[in-house]
């Protein structure tokens, strides 16, 4: 039996393979090819060891040295290697469990998850049993290639096996499950993991937040610091700070911040990025720039989410300047970045400057424009009014048309009351074929601007027709570390009856002030004191109401809600920051609105 002491120090020194006498009935000539093997660092130094091992005769007779010789070039990452690998692997007499896990990695590792799938069903027809280790990289696999079919047939050989308790086999199934869209199936894994680490709780995290799931996210994250005394991977940490991004949950967010600055010494730029996300999109830009200016390294995804944030807060031109910064910095711009600049000269109404960007980037011909980047410019030159130019570049686009761009046609046309054009964009939007209940609210609600109130009728109607269901609006605020949602005429609260004082309160101080409500924007065909009920109770209203009464005086008051700010819930917000002398920050559906002393950082253009 050989020493494990005495086999690191022959590992780690040729001369003691050959002189150590310990070694008198071991073959020191395996054991200085596994040395050099170690120390090989290309390609091209592998194949004379490899020659060396098969001259010696020592692939054929130790499958120890066969598996390892395999290993090396498998996991290596050097360029062909996996090419090399494979005719190794063909040559070897009778691979083992080990063997084909080796290849399996390997492929997966170099993106060739079809090869690795192939090789696991030629490793079970030839009665190899898969292992604990075969499964994570196959279920990898199969969530790259959205092969959810083959991820529950693999789901059952792993069940067949025995195999469903490891925790790594848990995990891998969690994610695949979640990055496919099975959330039940992926929370029914999870259920049934007996002791959850941070990595288990992690996975279904990080698959809540993809597939957009934000509060279920965010109430898994509650639970798994609960749980787990606050420990998280860092992939968890992200996921949590991308929910609290898209829900506005900002005191949560600061948190999990202090929780990264008080345990990981050094953040990694993916958690940096996060939090600049995080923070712009819940209203605190200057904390995202602070963050963002002291990173020491910055990548395409740091800018944007940059560059994002500012045209959030309607900061076009300093997002412009940043777009400067980052070319100067030597980085190249992609896709997501010029979609980033392009929302921002359109939040902000910078026609000009947007038309320059969009032309830069068909000049450089580095990045194809995509219907998206049309979708912009389309949303730029539509709020601008320049509905007819839209129009015209719609019809211009060397790409096909899709839904993007008719939607921000027929959005823009609704907003400037262009019912003409708006019904050319209803109709391509439905030509193809659209199954977003929003598309049909929003010709619904073009028409009833317009009081075409069969219109309406015939709108709604075909909604109904295909099974589409509105999503309500809604407004969410937190206090207290917890968010509190509401809907328009909302009656369901536990403190209903207080909030319902409050209102009645704001609506006489607001009567003092030359408050008028706007009843053109209730789109239903009612009388003008329904429509002046329908008003008081719009979700912003109630939400602020209940911060007004909740949140300590003097206080920033944040709401994010997911449709656009009617302009009467614009007013009114404006008026009551200037009454209760409260900062008020809304996040509609496009942007940040900050209300401060009676005016709004939109400067009315949204």
């Amino acid at each position: 039996m050989i020493k494990a002491p005495v086999l690191q120090s022959l590992l780690a020194s040729r001369d003691d393979v050959i002189h150590n006498p310990e070694f008198n009935n071991f073959r020191a000539t395996e054991q200085e090819c596994l040395y050099l093997l170690k120390r090989c660092k290309n390609i091209e130094e592998f194949k004379q060891v490899h020659a060396r091992f098969i001259k010696l005769s020592l692939f054929c007779s130790s499958p120890f040295s066969a598996s390892s010789v395999l290993s090396t070039c498998a996991h290596s990452g050097w360029d062909t290697s996996m090419h090399y690998a494979a005719s190794i692997f063909r040559v070897i007499d009778d691979p083992c469990t080990f063997d084909y896990n080796t290849m399996i990695r390997g492929y997966v590792n170099e993106t060739s998850f079809e090869e690795a799938l192939r090789l696991y069903i030629e490793m079970v027809e030839k009665g190899i049993d898969p292992d604990n280790f075969t499964y994570p990289c196959l279920l990898k696999a199969c969530t790259r290639l959205k092969s959810i079919r083959e991820g529950k047939q693999i789901h059952g050989h792993v069940f067949k096996l025995g195999l469903e308790a490891d925790v790594f086999v848990q995990n891998s199934l969690i994610s695949m499950y979640g990055r496919c869209g099975e959330m039940a199936l992926s929370s029914a894994v999870f259920e049934k993991v007996e002791s959850k680490t941070a990595a288990s709780w992690s996975s279904m995290v990080s698959s809540c937040a993809r597939v957009g799931m934000w509060s279920e996210c965010l109430n898994l994250f509650r639970e798994m610091c609960r749980e787990t005394n606050f420990k998280a991977e860092e992939s968890g940490m992200v996921s949590a700070l991308s929910a609290c991004a898209n829900t506005g949950a900002l005191n949560l967010g600061m948190s999990i911040h202090g929780f990264l600055l008080r345990n990981i010494s050094k953040l990694n730029i993916a958690v940096q990025t996060s939090l600049v996300d995080m923070y712009a999109k819940c209203g605190c830009l200057e904390k995202a720039l602070e963050i963002f200016k002291k990173m020491e390294t910055r990548n395409n995804l740091t800018y944007s989410a940059m560059i994002s944030g500012l045209a959030l807060h309607g900061e076009g031109e300093a997002a412009l300047r940043m777009f400067s910064e980052m070319i100067e910095e030597g980085l190249e711009s992609d896709h997501v970045v010029y979609v980033s600049v392009l929302n921002a000269c359109s939040q902000s109404g910078l026609v000009i400057e947007g038309r320059r960007v969009f032309e830069e980037m068909l000049k450089e011909g580095k990045v194809e424009p995509t219907a998206e980047h049309y979708g912009c410019l389309v949303d730029l030159l539509g709020r601008a009014g320049l509905l007819e130019e839209a129009l015209e570049t719609i019809e211009s686009m060397p790409i096909k048309q899709n839904d993007v761009v008719w939607r921000s046609l027929l959005s823009s046309c609704r907003v400037h009351g262009n019912v003409e054009l708006g019904k050319i964009a209803a109709r391509e939007l439905l030509k193809l074929s659209s199954q977003n209940p929003g598309d049909y609210l929003v010709i619904s609600n073009m028409y009833a601007q317009a009081q075409m109130w069969e219109d309406v009728a015939k709108a709604r109607t075909e909604m109904a027709n295909k099974g589409l269901k509105q999503t309500p609006g809604f407004s969410m605020v937190e206090v207290k570390g917890k968010t509190h949602r509401f809907v328009s005429q909302d009656r369901f609260h536990p403190q209903r009856k207080e909030i319902y004082k409050m209102l009645h309160q704001m609506e006489w101080q607001l009567k003092f002030e030359g408050y008028s409500p706007d009843v053109t924007q209730i789109l239903v065909n009612v009388d003008e004191e329904e429509k002046r009920e329908r008003l008081k109770g719009h979700s912003q209203k109630v939400a602020l109401a209940f911060a007004l009464l909740y949140t300590p005086p003097g206080s920033i008051i944040r709401i994010a809600r997911n449709l656009r700010m009617c302009s009467d819930c614009h007013t009114y917000t404006k008026k009551i920051s200037m009454i209760y002398e409260r900062e008020i920050v809304v996040r509609d559906r496009n942007r940040f609105h900050l209300f401060k002393g009676g005016t709004c950082s939109c400067k009315d253009y949204w």
